[in-house]
């Protein structure tokens, strides 16, 4: 480009050749405000593609040569990460959670943020402002400054995204321990919630579920074990089986959820080195309840629960009955409520972490099993709506509310093969089977037949992989199906009998419900009709209407 002025004195760089009169990139003085215009905006472009270009044909070749340099590295383990994303999605995570990779990273990022901003700053300085027309110059500097907000600022926040991700893996996991296998194909997690108050000694878990995920497919169900279950039996490798070895069975006070409280305050000694033995206990009396190895568990306190589901914007359900949120206790011997404090209305709900947490604790004017039944659903729930956008979004919340994770025996050096499970999983349908209601009658706790459990279990979980195999897993139900009335093991509730000659009865699933609004007679259940019936001492009329809350699919 030819537009005869000459070069200022000073403008190049040190060592290098002094520049022709006709090159306006490098020596901008005496340009015309259009060439001048377009020059300044091509270098921030420059700089934001490709950092260092800008410095290699305006300014200091060397710090240029340097910064592009860092950039095609860059570029090259961009491309390795996505190469590792589509072919071992598990040592990419692991490298981004494991304790020392990611302490790298957050240098590395935080590094490249400041070099990024340098690069900018020293653009600026290429541009020379002054030489702009005024009319320009503050649209050239807020491009510029736009520009280094959304490289150097997006590195800064992915930064600082990364090091709370390492604060809340260190707080949740061990930092060692051995890696877990799959047992006959599968990964189990057992999920234990349970109040941490001061005023319990040893954790008493009041829910018990296993998360029981294929190691190839991911297909997934859900086992919730009641907390009244008696006589469990523990694993054969379980040093409780010496104590207790024809199962948990001193009398109605040995539920299993008793386990961890027992073994904390009396048989530690039989588990040197474990860091709780009371959950390792439970886990291996669920265990061998079910007839499955249960490889981790997971014990979280509901506070952190309801901290959690509020970080994620609350759940979606849909509910098929009115839940109480319980006042106060006002007789402890028949574990009677005084007023509620509020209730949970039946249809589409959007629940926040208090009402959540409510939703899958209430237990009052219904059994444990319409519980367990909620609870189920409020899992299925965040684990559907824990999506990218809100992890993208939410993340910081999330990962602080985490920490409320009690404690769990899974190692932060496995995170990546798990974290690669659950996105296999995510979008599936999810099996179900309880250990009670409406799987098996409500007496089957006191008196369980563990043969059939085990088989019960064994087919859901054949029935589960199949399924998430060829697509067809059962949507929301079990897999395992309720036993037909001719077939049914004794314990397990049977199925309504078929008229002769019809075809069997399809087997609605949890989702294919009506949600109770009205009274038998078309009159809309309010919160007021409700507390008048409990003003009244009238219960019965309470539990009538309430009958179905255990009824529940995610929205």
């Amino acid at each position: 480009m030819s537009n005869g002025y000459a070069p200022a004195r000073g403008t190049e760089s040190p060592g290098q050749p002094r520049q022709a009169p006709s090159d306006p990139v490098r020596n901008p003085s005496g340009a015309p405000a259009p060439v001048l215009t377009k020059r300044a905006f091509v270098l921030i472009i420059m700089t934001l593609l490709v950092p260092g270009s800008a410095q290699i044909v305006a300014g200091n070749r060397r710090l240029g040569r340097a910064a592009l340099r860092v950039t095609v590295t860059l570029w090259a383990l961009a491309l390795l990460a996505v190469l590792l994303l589509f072919v071992s999605r598990s040592t990419l995570i692991n490298i981004l959670t494991g304790p020392v990779p990611s302490l790298l990273l957050v240098l590395g990022l935080a590094l490249l943020a400041l070099g990024w901003a340098a690069l900018f700053l020293n653009t600026l300085r290429l541009i020379r402002p002054g030489l702009l027309t005024p009319r320009i110059r503050p649209a050239v500097v807020l491009t510029l400054v736009l520009a280094m907000i959304l490289s150097s600022g997006s590195l800064g926040y992915a930064a600082y995204l990364l090091n709370v991700s390492r604060d809340a893996i260190g707080s949740i996991f061990s930092g060692s321990g051995p890696t877990l296998e799959p047992s006959d194909g599968r990964y189990n997690f057992l999920m234990m919630g349970g109040d941490a108050g001061a005023d319990r000694t040893g954790r008493r878990p009041d829910s018990l579920s296993v998360i029981s995920v294929d190691a190839k497919t991911g297909g997934t169900a859900i086992i919730s074990v009641p907390r009244n279950l008696q006589n469990a039996q523990f694993s054969a490798e379980s040093p409780m089986r010496k104590v207790y070895p024809d199962g948990y069975n001193c009398g109605d006070e040995c539920l299993i959820n008793a386990i961890n409280t027992e073994v904390t305050n009396e048989h530690q000694d039989l588990y040197p080195g474990v860091a709780d033995p009371g959950a390792q206990a439970t886990l291996e009396a669920v265990s061998g309840t079910l007839g499955i190895k249960v490889q981790a568990y997971v014990l979280v306190d509901m506070d952190g629960f309801s901290k959690l589901i509020d970080a994620m914007g609350g759940i979606r359900i849909k509910a098929g009955g009115w839940v109480p949120i319980s006042g106060p206790v006002v007789d402890e011997a028949n574990g009677i409520h005084g007023m509620p404090d509020g209730w949970i209305p039946a249809g589409d709900q959007t629940l926040d972490g208090f009402h959540a947490l409510w939703y899958g604790r209430s237990r009052e004017f219904v059994d444990d099993y319409a519980r367990i039944q909620r609870q189920q659903c409020v899992q299925q729930a965040m684990l559907k709506q824990l999506d990218p956008a809100t992890l993208l979004t939410k993340f910081e919340d999330i990962a602080k509310a985490g920490t409320k994770v009690v404690e769990s025996n899974i190692s932060s050096g496995q995170l990546g093969s798990f974290v690669d499970l659950a996105m296999k999983a995510k979008g599936q349908n999810v099996s179900r089977l309880t250990i009670g209601p409406p799987d098996f009658d409500a007496a089957f706790s006191t008196t369980p037949d563990f043969d059939v459990i085990h088989a019960r279990v064994a087919k859901l979980l054949a029935g589960t992989s199949a399924g998430a195999a060829d697509g067809s897993a059962a949507k929301h139900g079990t897999a395992a199906g309720p036993p037909s009335a001719a077939a049914a093991p004794a314990g397990a509730a049977p199925a309504a009998p078929a008229p002769a000659g019809a075809a069997p009865a399809a087997q609605p699933s949890p989702s294919d419900f009506t949600p109770v609004t009205t009274t038998p007679d078309g009159q809309p259940i309010t919160e007021e009709m409700l507390n008048q019936f409990k003003r009244n001492g009238d219960e019965q009329s309470i539990r009538d209407l309430v009958a179905t809350n255990g009824q529940c699919t995610p929205l």
